[in-house]
Protein backbone atom coordinates (compact mmCIF):
# COMPACT_ATOMS: atom_id res chain seq x y z
CA UNK A 1 0.00 0.00 0.00
CA UNK A 2 1.62 3.25 -1.14
CA UNK A 3 0.71 6.89 -0.54
CA UNK A 4 1.78 10.23 -2.00
CA UNK A 5 1.12 12.91 0.62
CA UNK A 6 3.01 15.76 -1.07
CA UNK A 7 4.42 16.82 2.33
CA UNK A 8 7.44 15.89 4.42
CA UNK A 9 6.71 12.79 6.52
CA UNK A 10 7.63 13.70 10.11
CA UNK A 11 6.65 10.37 11.67
CA UNK A 12 5.20 6.96 10.89
CA UNK A 13 3.46 5.07 13.69
CA UNK A 14 1.56 1.88 14.40
CA UNK A 15 -1.11 1.94 17.09
CA UNK A 16 -1.54 -0.95 19.52
CA UNK A 17 -3.97 -2.63 17.10
CA UNK A 18 -1.37 -2.49 14.29
CA UNK A 19 -2.94 0.29 12.21
CA UNK A 20 -0.51 2.68 10.53
CA UNK A 21 -0.61 6.48 10.61
CA UNK A 22 1.56 9.31 9.35
CA UNK A 23 2.23 12.81 10.73
CA UNK A 24 3.14 15.33 8.05
CA UNK A 25 4.89 18.62 7.50
CA UNK A 26 1.66 20.21 6.26
CA UNK A 27 0.10 19.83 9.72
CA UNK A 28 -2.10 16.87 8.91
CA UNK A 29 -2.26 13.33 10.28
CA UNK A 30 -3.18 10.62 7.79
CA UNK A 31 -4.40 7.13 8.62
CA UNK A 32 -3.94 4.07 6.43
CA UNK A 33 -7.71 3.72 6.20
CA UNK A 34 -7.79 7.00 4.25
CA UNK A 35 -8.88 9.32 7.07
CA UNK A 36 -7.26 12.75 7.17
CA UNK A 37 -7.17 15.05 10.20
CA UNK A 38 -5.98 18.67 10.06
CA UNK A 39 -4.16 18.69 13.38
CA UNK A 40 -2.00 21.82 13.18
CA UNK A 41 -1.92 25.22 11.54
CA UNK A 42 1.61 24.69 10.30
CA UNK A 43 3.99 21.74 10.40
CA UNK A 44 3.95 18.70 12.67
CA UNK A 45 7.36 18.79 14.37
CA UNK A 46 7.03 15.76 16.65
CA UNK A 47 4.77 12.76 17.12
CA UNK A 48 4.34 9.67 19.30
CA UNK A 49 1.69 7.18 20.36
CA UNK A 50 -0.69 8.47 23.03
CA UNK A 51 -0.74 6.75 26.42
CA UNK A 52 -3.75 4.69 25.34
CA UNK A 53 -1.95 3.43 22.23
CA UNK A 54 -4.77 4.67 19.98
CA UNK A 55 -4.38 7.60 17.60
CA UNK A 56 -1.45 10.00 17.28
CA UNK A 57 -0.11 12.63 19.69
CA UNK A 58 1.59 15.50 17.86
CA UNK A 59 3.39 18.76 18.56
CA UNK A 60 3.41 21.55 16.02
CA UNK A 61 5.07 24.85 15.16
CA UNK A 62 1.73 26.44 16.13
CA UNK A 63 2.51 25.81 19.82
CA UNK A 64 -0.17 23.15 20.19
CA UNK A 65 -0.21 19.53 21.39
CA UNK A 66 -2.97 17.58 19.66
CA UNK A 67 -4.46 14.10 19.89
CA UNK A 68 -5.70 12.88 16.51
CA UNK A 69 -7.86 9.85 15.80
CA UNK A 70 -9.72 8.93 12.60
CA UNK A 71 -12.72 10.74 14.14
CA UNK A 72 -10.94 14.09 14.51
CA UNK A 73 -8.49 16.20 16.53
CA UNK A 74 -8.51 17.31 20.18
CA UNK A 75 -6.18 19.99 21.54
CA UNK A 76 -4.52 18.86 24.79
CA UNK A 77 -2.18 21.80 25.41
CA UNK A 78 -1.13 25.13 23.96
CA UNK A 79 1.98 27.27 24.47
CA UNK A 80 1.52 30.31 22.23
CA UNK A 81 4.54 31.46 20.26
CA UNK A 82 6.58 28.30 20.87
CA UNK A 83 7.46 25.30 18.76
CA UNK A 84 6.66 21.90 20.26
CA UNK A 85 9.86 20.10 19.29
CA UNK A 86 9.28 16.84 21.18
CA UNK A 87 6.35 14.92 22.65
CA UNK A 88 6.16 11.79 24.79
CA UNK A 89 3.47 9.77 26.54
CA UNK A 90 3.55 7.02 29.15
CA UNK A 91 1.14 4.07 28.97
CA UNK A 92 1.90 3.34 32.64
CA UNK A 93 1.44 6.75 34.29
CA UNK A 94 -0.88 8.07 31.51
CA UNK A 95 1.03 11.36 31.57
CA UNK A 96 2.12 13.33 28.52
CA UNK A 97 5.17 15.54 28.23
CA UNK A 98 6.35 18.01 25.63
CA UNK A 99 9.21 20.40 24.94
CA UNK A 100 8.70 24.09 24.22
CA UNK A 101 11.97 25.99 23.91
CA UNK A 102 13.89 25.53 27.19
CA UNK A 103 10.84 24.17 29.01
CA UNK A 104 9.66 20.66 29.74
CA UNK A 105 5.88 20.57 30.25
CA UNK A 106 4.06 17.66 31.92
CA UNK A 107 0.29 17.23 31.74
CA UNK A 108 -2.26 14.66 32.88
CA UNK A 109 -5.08 14.34 30.31
CA UNK A 110 -7.33 12.93 33.06
CA UNK A 111 -6.76 15.98 35.31
CA UNK A 112 -6.98 19.35 33.52
CA UNK A 113 -5.72 21.11 36.65
CA UNK A 114 -2.40 19.23 36.69
CA UNK A 115 0.53 20.97 35.02
CA UNK A 116 4.26 20.98 35.65
CA UNK A 117 6.90 23.12 33.95
CA UNK A 118 10.63 22.47 34.33
CA UNK A 119 13.09 24.97 32.84
CA UNK A 120 16.56 24.26 31.43
CA UNK A 121 19.48 26.53 30.58
CA UNK A 122 19.40 25.46 26.94
CA UNK A 123 16.71 24.34 24.52
CA UNK A 124 15.20 20.89 25.00
CA UNK A 125 15.93 18.68 21.99
CA UNK A 126 14.20 15.45 23.03
CA UNK A 127 12.53 13.74 25.98
CA UNK A 128 11.50 10.26 27.05
CA UNK A 129 9.58 8.71 29.94
CA UNK A 130 11.19 5.88 31.85
CA UNK A 131 9.41 2.50 31.54
CA UNK A 132 7.18 3.21 34.57
CA UNK A 133 6.32 6.74 33.48
CA UNK A 134 7.61 8.30 36.71
CA UNK A 135 10.76 10.03 35.47
CA UNK A 136 11.47 11.97 32.31
CA UNK A 137 14.86 12.19 30.62
CA UNK A 138 15.54 15.44 28.78
CA UNK A 139 18.26 15.79 26.15
CA UNK A 140 19.80 19.24 25.97
CA UNK A 141 23.18 20.90 25.62
CA UNK A 142 25.70 19.49 28.09
CA UNK A 143 23.94 16.27 28.96
CA UNK A 144 20.65 14.69 30.00
CA UNK A 145 18.46 15.88 32.90
CA UNK A 146 16.23 13.50 34.89
CA UNK A 147 13.01 14.87 36.40
CA UNK A 148 10.28 13.22 38.46
CA UNK A 149 7.19 13.82 36.39
CA UNK A 150 4.74 14.74 39.17
CA UNK A 151 6.93 16.60 41.69
CA UNK A 152 6.61 20.36 41.39
CA UNK A 153 9.71 21.68 43.18
CA UNK A 154 12.87 19.69 42.56
CA UNK A 155 16.39 19.79 41.23
CA UNK A 156 17.03 17.36 38.42
CA UNK A 157 19.70 14.72 38.35
CA UNK A 158 22.03 15.83 35.56
CA UNK A 159 23.99 13.24 33.59
CA UNK A 160 26.72 15.46 32.21
CA UNK A 161 28.65 15.08 28.99
CA UNK A 162 30.00 17.96 26.93
CA UNK A 163 28.24 18.62 23.64
CA UNK A 164 24.73 18.82 22.26
CA UNK A 165 22.45 15.84 23.00
CA UNK A 166 19.62 15.59 20.48
CA UNK A 167 17.86 12.23 21.01
CA UNK A 168 17.32 10.24 24.21
CA UNK A 169 16.15 6.67 24.85
CA UNK A 170 15.68 4.49 27.96
CA UNK A 171 16.43 0.79 27.97
CA UNK A 172 13.24 -1.25 28.57
CA UNK A 173 14.39 -2.18 32.09
CA UNK A 174 15.11 1.46 32.95
CA UNK A 175 18.72 0.73 33.90
CA UNK A 176 20.39 2.59 31.02
CA UNK A 177 19.96 5.87 29.20
CA UNK A 178 21.41 6.52 25.76
CA UNK A 179 21.58 9.81 23.91
CA UNK A 180 22.53 10.57 20.33
CA UNK A 181 24.70 13.64 19.98
CA UNK A 182 25.16 16.37 17.40
CA UNK A 183 28.52 14.75 16.70
CA UNK A 184 28.62 11.32 15.05
CA UNK A 185 28.37 9.41 18.32
CA UNK A 186 26.20 8.21 21.17
CA UNK A 187 26.69 8.59 24.88
CA UNK A 188 25.25 6.26 27.49
CA UNK A 189 24.84 6.09 31.26
CA UNK A 190 24.03 3.39 33.77
CA UNK A 191 21.40 5.28 35.75
CA UNK A 192 22.06 3.69 39.17
CA UNK A 193 25.65 4.93 39.50
CA UNK A 194 25.85 7.40 36.58
CA UNK A 195 28.73 5.45 35.06
CA UNK A 196 29.01 6.70 31.50
CA UNK A 197 30.16 5.24 28.21
CA UNK A 198 31.11 6.58 24.81
CA UNK A 199 29.65 4.79 21.82
CA UNK A 200 31.33 6.11 18.69
CA UNK A 201 32.71 5.14 15.31
CA UNK A 202 29.75 6.35 13.25
CA UNK A 203 30.27 7.78 9.76
CA UNK A 204 27.23 10.08 10.09
CA UNK A 205 24.89 11.59 12.67
CA UNK A 206 22.70 9.11 14.59
CA UNK A 207 19.06 10.15 14.28
CA UNK A 208 17.24 7.02 15.40
CA UNK A 209 17.54 4.53 18.31
CA UNK A 210 15.39 1.49 19.13
CA UNK A 211 15.58 -1.37 21.61
CA UNK A 212 14.60 -4.92 20.64
CA UNK A 213 15.02 -8.54 21.78
CA UNK A 214 13.46 -7.69 25.17
CA UNK A 215 16.11 -5.05 25.76
CA UNK A 216 19.09 -7.25 24.95
CA UNK A 217 19.97 -5.15 21.89
CA UNK A 218 19.77 -1.52 20.86
CA UNK A 219 19.82 -0.75 17.13
CA UNK A 220 20.77 2.62 15.67
CA UNK A 221 20.97 4.46 12.37
CA UNK A 222 23.97 6.50 11.27
CA UNK A 223 26.07 3.84 9.54
CA UNK A 224 26.07 1.71 6.38
CA UNK A 225 23.84 -0.83 8.13
CA UNK A 226 21.92 -1.18 11.38
CA UNK A 227 24.38 -0.92 14.28
CA UNK A 228 23.38 -3.25 17.14
CA UNK A 229 24.81 -2.72 20.63
CA UNK A 230 24.57 -5.50 23.26
CA UNK A 231 22.70 -4.48 26.43
CA UNK A 232 22.30 -7.83 28.21
CA UNK A 233 23.83 -8.02 31.68
CA UNK A 234 24.59 -5.49 34.40
CA UNK A 235 27.17 -3.54 32.40
CA UNK A 236 25.25 -3.18 29.15
CA UNK A 237 27.52 -2.32 26.22
CA UNK A 238 30.48 -1.29 28.39
CA UNK A 239 33.62 -2.85 27.01
CA UNK A 240 31.72 -4.61 24.22
CA UNK A 241 31.70 -4.18 20.46
CA UNK A 242 28.69 -3.39 18.30
CA UNK A 243 27.65 -5.55 15.35
CA UNK A 244 26.40 -4.22 12.03
CA UNK A 245 23.54 -5.82 10.10
CA UNK A 246 22.78 -5.16 6.45
CA UNK A 247 26.03 -3.37 5.64
CA UNK A 248 25.82 -1.58 2.28
CA UNK A 249 28.63 0.69 1.12
CA UNK A 250 26.30 2.61 -1.20
CA UNK A 251 23.89 3.96 1.44
CA UNK A 252 23.56 5.10 5.06
CA UNK A 253 20.72 4.27 7.43
CA UNK A 254 18.61 7.29 8.40
CA UNK A 255 15.91 5.57 10.48
CA UNK A 256 15.62 2.41 12.59
CA UNK A 257 12.44 0.88 13.99
CA UNK A 258 11.91 -2.15 16.21
CA UNK A 259 9.40 -3.89 18.47
CA UNK A 260 10.86 -4.07 22.00
CA UNK A 261 9.92 -7.70 22.66
CA UNK A 262 10.67 -9.02 19.16
CA UNK A 263 13.90 -9.87 17.33
CA UNK A 264 13.02 -7.96 14.14
CA UNK A 265 14.14 -4.49 13.17
CA UNK A 266 13.52 -2.29 10.14
CA UNK A 267 15.94 0.15 8.52
CA UNK A 268 15.30 3.11 6.20
CA UNK A 269 18.13 4.39 4.02
CA UNK A 270 19.23 7.72 2.61
CA UNK A 271 18.59 6.44 -0.91
CA UNK A 272 14.93 5.66 -0.19
CA UNK A 273 15.19 1.92 0.31
CA UNK A 274 13.74 0.04 3.31
CA UNK A 275 14.55 -3.42 4.61
CA UNK A 276 13.75 -5.57 7.64
CA UNK A 277 15.85 -8.19 9.38
CA UNK A 278 15.58 -10.83 12.08
CA UNK A 279 18.69 -10.30 14.19
CA UNK A 280 18.76 -13.93 15.33
CA UNK A 281 19.45 -15.11 11.79
CA UNK A 282 20.43 -11.88 10.06
CA UNK A 283 17.94 -12.64 7.29
CA UNK A 284 17.30 -9.45 5.35
CA UNK A 285 13.91 -8.89 3.73
CA UNK A 286 13.60 -6.06 1.17
CA UNK A 287 10.54 -3.94 1.98
CA UNK A 288 11.02 -1.11 -0.52
CA UNK A 289 13.63 -1.81 -3.19
CA UNK A 290 13.16 1.19 -5.47
CA UNK A 291 15.37 4.16 -4.68
CA UNK A 292 14.13 7.66 -3.96
CA UNK A 293 14.30 10.43 -1.38
CA UNK A 294 15.83 9.78 2.06
CA UNK A 295 13.61 7.94 4.53
CA UNK A 296 12.52 10.33 7.30
CA UNK A 297 9.99 8.17 9.17
CA UNK A 298 9.81 4.46 9.95
CA UNK A 299 7.76 2.16 12.17
CA UNK A 300 7.47 -1.56 12.88
CA UNK A 301 4.11 -2.95 13.98
CA UNK A 302 3.80 -4.38 17.53
CA UNK A 303 3.73 -7.94 16.14
CA UNK A 304 6.75 -7.16 13.93
CA UNK A 305 4.88 -8.23 10.79
CA UNK A 306 4.39 -4.87 9.05
CA UNK A 307 6.55 -1.85 8.25
CA UNK A 308 5.43 1.73 7.59
CA UNK A 309 7.73 4.34 6.09
CA UNK A 310 7.77 7.87 4.73
CA UNK A 311 10.31 10.09 3.00
CA UNK A 312 11.15 13.78 2.80
CA UNK A 313 9.15 14.25 -0.42
CA UNK A 314 5.91 12.84 0.99
CA UNK A 315 6.04 9.32 -0.41
CA UNK A 316 4.96 6.71 2.11
CA UNK A 317 3.86 3.11 2.34
CA UNK A 318 2.87 0.14 4.48
CA UNK A 319 4.00 -3.39 3.67
CA UNK A 320 4.02 -6.90 5.11
CA UNK A 321 7.34 -8.50 6.04
CA UNK A 322 7.93 -11.76 4.23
Amino acid sequence: MNFDFDAYVTAALFDRAGRASFALGDGSVRFEGGEQVEAHDGAVLSACLPATGDGVLTGGDDGRVVLSTPAGATELARVPGRWIDAVAASPDSKLIAFAAGRELHVRDPADPAFARVFTHEKSVADLAFDPKGRRIAVATYGGVSLWYARIADQKPVTLKWAGSHVTVCWSPDGKFLVSAMQENQLHGWRVADEKNMRMGGYPSKVKSLAFLSKGALMATSGANGAVCWPFAGATGPMGKQAAEIGWDESALTTRIAAAPDKTWLAAGLDDGRVWAADVTGERLVPIKSEKGSPITALALSPDAKRVAWGDEDGHAGVAEIG
